[in-house]
């Protein structure tokens, strides 16, 4: 006969005094986590005791109860409540709900099964009791102070009806993760949500920044300059649409309307550029996102004079800047650190840079003729380039070219050459007692030995010629419509305005920062230009030198015209300046290189610089994936396409310019990889190199306003 199964017997359950109760020192919670004592006591003077202490009846020498029970389970809720009737919120003898245990088991047993046997909600549960409060009337703020919890937690845990319920009921069932659900979470649209989760649920792929990425694929980032130029706000206004990512870090969301976005970017611009022009008084004013790099080539250049102080700010000038030298002398010999004393040096600091940027004043009638550039700057600020005179601009009567002529009738009539009535060949009558203007030929043989005689003593005073080929330089550079040299000296500068990203490159904006540098030091008119060389110091002088003479650099290889010598020239000058194009900040990216070749290009390139184990495990990618996956495994690497590498003096590629960690073919198969995102083992797709690269190009142009 079956042995019946014995019942169990649940502890009894009844209110004990809270004076009659204390703590168990084999509870196993020592350390602070979770609610804070001071928020749980709130939440009990809410709502009441949820949850029954677990207490255990103390018992003296004889076994017999005194009437204390002792906490096991249930520190914090007790702490809550002492803290109540501290604040005379509870009363001493106020009944407790309490599990009276039989110690059939140990105390710190008890402790540690309370919590190891607690399980935390689920958050889509969470998400859906945060909803039901709100539909009932609850605020965000009034449902994170009702819970204890950050309101940036109740909006995120909201954000989650954003996601469609098709993919919630996944996540319900655990077939996508929390982090999954959370980049969903971007944007409303529930059928590009679907559509992404069939695409990559197919695929090894399903980390949550693919998800992103493949959701924000045609969008543009609220850092992107055109956004931050805008404004969310304005953008908004408009009817444009931002997703947010509560989860992570957004920079403010993704802008889901390119069009609408460029569309309010050019107004803003016509608008700005129309405002500094009517108020400046410019005669005209070019607008745009970026201009090419040149854009200023055969324009003349004129700059404008920093106000001079007022005597009241001459004044408080100076005594700003004596208070910040004795302050800050006294603080140099001081041993210990001033909060207050940094602040204060601060603020003086700032005001001396505010008294030493005044604007700058430009003369009246050169703004009538000039103009101004107006575009964006890395940053969303606007970018003003002001005092450009385009040459139909330039009044007749006033170029330096009439003015030339004007001068040499003026002053050399009687050296001019002019040939008589007789021809070059007819000899002055000796009976005639009119001076005659001398022979075109004598006065040509005169002065070429003038020539002669200069170039002589020039070549004998280095000093001199070295400045004469610097004016020369300077001249060509910084005045287009300047005087001639008798030097037959010429500097060309080629513009590269077709290549894109060049002016935002540093090289570029450390060169125009010299040129805007010179330019402002230089004087205007360049008959003036002599003697200001002459008194420059020489460490200046040459520094000017070096700088009209790089400009005048070509290494540029054309389809049309390969330089051969020149470009083998300038591998030399390279070399002798130990000029490094990876060390000055040059690296390979989607950019500039990998996403403008073919697969085969960029696998070649990640194979030379990583071994052939990188290189197979992009090569299934689609040339978009490939070209940021390729990136991103070649930083650091220095490797450079063939064009940037350095020659040796046969023409044969110097393997060292390919990078210092560059894999030579032997060591290949041994080169450790990098972890890798788990889109990089997918197995390729049923489609050939050129389709998909095709099909690449087509979406890059469709992107191009999202990237």
């Amino acid at each position: 006969m079956a042995q019946a199964m014995e019942k169990i017997t649940l502890s009894a359950a009844r209110d004990i005094p809270f004076n009659k109760l204390v703590l168990s020192q084999q509870n196993v919670r020592k350390i602070k986590a979770g609610v804070s004592i001071e928020d749980l006591a709130e939440d009990i003077a809410h709502r009441g005791l949820l949850t029954s202490l677990n207490v255990r009846p103390e018992l003296d020498d004889d076994g017999n109860e005194t009437g204390i029970y002792r906490i096991p389970a249930g520190g914090r809720r007790y702490r809550a409540l002492e803290r109540l009737v501290a604040q005379k919120r509870l009363a001493k003898t106020a009944g407790v709900p309490c599990i009276v245990s039989k110690g059939e088991t140990l105390e710190v047993e008890d402790s540690l099964a309370e919590n190891v046997q607690r399980v935390s909600l689920h958050p889509l549960d969470q998400f859906r009791a945060f909803q039901t409060l709100r539909e009932q009337g609850l605020g965000e703020e009034e449902i994170a102070a009702r819970f204890f919890v950050s309101v940036v937690t109740v909006r995120q845990r909201l954000r989650l009806a954003s996601v469609s319920p098709r993919l919630l009921d996944l996540y319900a069932e655990d077939e996508m993760t929390l982090e999954q659900i959370m980049a969903f979470s971007i944007t409303n649209d529930h059928v590009r949500q679907e559509q992404v989760w069939d695409t990559i649920s197919r695929s090894h792929s399903r980390e949550p920044y693919y998800i992103r990425r493949l959701l924000t694929e045609t969008a543009i980032r609220a850092s992107d300059r055109r956004a931050v130029y805008v404004g969310i706000e304005a953008y908004e206004a408009a009817g444009g649409v931002t997703m947010r990512d509560l989860f992570d870090q957004d920079q403010g969301g993704w802008l889901q309307d390119p069009a609408l976005l460029e569309q309010l970017v050019m107004e803003k611009l016509k608008a700005d550029a129309e405002g500094i022009r009517i108020s400046e008084g410019w005669k005209w004013v070019e607008a745009a996102f970026d201009f090419p790099y040149g854009h200023t080539s055969g324009l003349r250049r004129f700059y404008g004079e920093q106000a001079e102080m007022t005597e009241d700010e001459l004044a408080h000038y100076d005594a700003t800047r004596a208070e910040y030298d004795k302050l800050d002398a006294e603080y140099a010999a001081a041993n210990e650190y001033s909060e207050a004393t940094e602040q204060k040096l601060e603020e003086l600091g700032s005001e001396l840079d505010r008294l030493n940027d005044r604007p700058y004043v430009f003369d009246p009638q050169e703004i009538a003729r000039g103009g101004v550039f107006i575009s964006l700057g890395a940053s969303g600020e606007l970018k003003i380039e002001r005092g450009f005179v385009r040459p139909e601009d330039e009044p007749k009567d006033e170029t330096d070219l009439t003015d030339d002529i004007g001068d040499d009738h003026g002053a050399h009539d009687s050296a001019r050459p002019v040939t008589g009535a007789g021809g070059e060949g007819t000899q002055p009558d000796d009976e005639d007692e009119t001076i005659k203007p001398l022979p075109d030929r004598l006065v040509l043989d005169l002065t070429a030995a003038r020539t002669i005689a200069l170039r002589n003593a020039l070549a004998n005073n280095p000093v001199i010629a070295f400045v004469a080929v610097l004016h020369a330089f300077v001249l060509k550079t910084f005045y287009v419509y300047g005087s001639d040299s008798c030097l037959e000296v010429t500097l060309q500068s080629a513009r590269f305005s077709q290549t894109p990203g060049l002016g935002d490159t540093v090289w570029a904006k450390e060169i125009d920062q010299r040129q805007e540098g010179w330019g402002q030091d230089l004087p205007k008119d360049p008959n003036d230009l002599w003697d200001f060389l002459i008194k420059l110091d020489e460490v200046s002088r040459q520094a000017l030198f070096a700088h009209c003479a790089s400009l005048s650099v070509n290494a540029v290889i054309e389809p049309w015209n390969k330089r051969t010598r020149a470009i083998a020239h300038a591998e030399q000058l390279a070399s002798s300046i130990g000029f490094d194009i990876v060390e000055a900040g040059w690296t390979t990216t989607a950019d500039n290189y990998l996403g403008r070749v073919t697969k085969a290009h960029i696998l070649q390139a990640v194979r030379e610089a990583k071994g052939d184990q990188a290189a197979e495990l992009i090569g299934h990618l689609k040339k978009t994936d490939m070209a940021r996956e390729a990136e991103r495994l070649m930083t650091g690497s220095g490797w450079l396409p063939e064009p940037l590498r350095m020659t040796n003096g046969e023409g044969i590629i110097d393997s060292d310019a390919a990078g210092d960690d560059a894999v030579e073919p032997e060591q290949a198969e041994t080169t450790e990889i990098e972890d890798l995102p788990a889109f990089l083992l997918e197995e390729p797709e049923a489609s050939s190199d050129g389709a998909d690269d095709t099909e690449s190009e087509i979406n890059d142009e469709h992107l191009a306003a999202a990237e």
